[in-house]
């Protein structure tokens, strides 16, 4: 957008933690230089052995922050306020600032807030169809569909049946595509509710009447303040965190079928 950006992230810890050492560090200097000792052991040098210890410390800090939200942030932000400076001949902080996340607890607050994030643009009234929305994941999706395929570095929809398949979101690519573009047009032709019965089979399972997910898929950032999702997942979420109090749980309401 033209003052802020949102992302929708999935932490993988698993993954991070099942990579080797050797695949850490080739993670990590892809980002930044690393130390002498890490480039050392990538290029598979002899690593002495008073040097082990600092390069097994290294190694264990880049595999915290390869999974780590805020350090994705700072890769991602310190480059754009870079660029953003030198093109205002500038010098100092480019955010207003820190970044703000929230937790998406269950598949439902997951679509609600990608359908959310793809159609900023369609009520900033920058783009008429989600499809033309630049910088948008789903634009990247039709782009790759159009030719058979999922968009690469998105997490995939990998269908309703799940059962042999690659980690990816249970629905298919063409239900969401659908709901997508639907809610995109009651959205710019402020048509509530008007949703095709294809449309509201897919809210169905995602235990969403469709005035919520209009109301959700517009307000989003009002709405939600915190962890998102239903009540039940909000409350396994505090037990989790040990928190005594579910904070926002007045906003569950909008996951639940009317």
């Amino acid at each position: 957008m033209s003052n802020h950006l949102h992302v929708v992230l999935k932490i993988d810890i698993y993954q991070a933690n099942s990579w080797t050492d050797r695949e850490v560090l080739e993670h990590w200097h892809q980002l930044f230089k690393g130390t002498e000792i890490t480039q050392k052991f990538v290029q598979g040098e002899i690593i002495e052995s008073n040097e082990i210890i600092a390069l097994k410390h290294s190694i264990a800090q880049y595999r915290s922050r390869l999974s780590d939200i805020s350090w994705f942030m700072r890769c991602l932000n310190e480059p754009i306020a870079r660029k953003a400076n030198i093109e205002d001949n500038c010098t100092g902080h480019f955010w207003e600032g820190r970044f703000k996340s929230q937790a998406l607890l269950d598949e439902a607050a997951v679509l609600a807030c990608m359908a959310y994030v793809e159609l900023n643009p369609i009520r900033a009234k920058m783009a008429d169809t989600p499809e033309q929305s630049d910088y948008t994941s789903l634009k990247l999706r039709v782009q790759a569909a159009l030719k058979g395929k999922q968009a690469t570095r998105l997490l995939p929809f990998i269908g309703n049946e799940c059962l042999n398949q690659p980690k990816g979101i249970n629905f298919s690519l063409k239900e969401y595509l659908e709901l997508v573009d639907e809610t995109g047009r009651i959205i710019r032709d402020d048509k509530r509710g008007a949703i095709s019965s294809n449309a509201i089979k897919v809210l169905t399972r995602l235990n969403i009447s469709s005035d919520n997910w209009i109301k959700i898929t517009s307000e989003f950032g009002k709405l939600f303040h915190g962890p998102v999702g239903t009540l039940q997942e909000l409350t396994s979420y505090c037990d989790h965190l040990d928190k005594r109090r579910r904070h926002f749980s007045s906003c569950c309401q909008y996951f639940q079928a009317g």
